[in-house]
């Protein structure tokens, strides 16, 4: 299977905006072959927690909730992060998985919240891992991935990809990325595949550099740093 990790510039809490930017690239991955695309954390509306709390219009409803229909309908596999209403006065960031049918496969919401998310958002309380095209896959977003018992139980449970939804900034960010994802191939003998933003993001600028590593860690698909786009690459069970 091949595999595309996206990286995209989001217009600030703007569902439509983004899912729309988020749609065109994963026609783009479709269109290389890709089975399935990866997003980065809080593709949907962007890393803008204020506007997260102040407007619970900005969270996805659930699974099915109309605003995801043009990237659920683009006819390949798709992991897109977003604020997920949990029910309670706080989302949940969450990663939700749609096959190539638009079918949704399991819903993975973010455990190890970074110091300010803890004012906004609530903990998920377990791992996520499904199966696509016979390979499993864990999921991880953003500071879950500092946390290598995650991915470690992931490949203790079968899995062989290791899906990472994050935002890395330019202030520390490509050394950063470069040091916990290669770390985990290599520790847990997985392939592992990171979306991150390029551009504004929030408080932030995100460094771009999407990317995917094999088991023990050999660099095999790397982004730039500067530009909305997939990088691809080929995934064995």
């Amino acid at each position: 299977m091949k595999i595309a990790a996206a990286q995209l510039t989001c217009i600030p809490a703007d569902v439509p905006g983004n899912t729309a930017r988020a749609a065109a690239l994963a026609a783009e991955a479709r269109d290389t072959g890709a089975g399935l695309v990866v997003f980065p954390e809080l593709a949907l509306t962007g890393y803008e927690p204020a506007a997260l709390a102040a407007d619970p219009g900005l969270w996805i409803a659930g699974p099915d909730d109309p605003r995801l229909d043009p990237l659920r309908s683009v006819g390949t596999a798709v992991a897109v992060n977003a604020a997920l209403c949990t029910g309670g006065p706080r989302p949940a960031i969450a990663t939700l998985v749609y096959g190539a049918d638009g079918g949704h496969v399991t819903t993975y919401a973010k455990q190890h919240l970074y110091r300010q998310e803890r004012d906004t958002f609530t903990p998920g309380g377990r791992d996520g891992h499904f199966e696509l095209g016979g390979i499993r896959f864990s999921l991880g977003i953003c500071f879950d991935n500092h946390f290598p018992d995650l991915a470690g139980r992931g490949a203790a449970a079968g899995c062989r990809v290791h899906l990472a939804s994050s935002l890395y900034g330019t202030n520390g960010g490509i050394e950063e990325r470069a040091a916990v994802h290669p770390g985990l191939a290599e520790e847990h003998g997985l392939y592992v595949v990171l979306a991150n933003h390029v551009g504004p993001a929030g408080p932030w600028t995100g460094c771009g550099r999407s990317a995917v590593w094999a088991p023990g860690g050999a660099l095999l698909a790397e982004a730039d740093d500067r530009t909305p786009m997939v990088v691809t690459a080929e995934i064995t069970a």
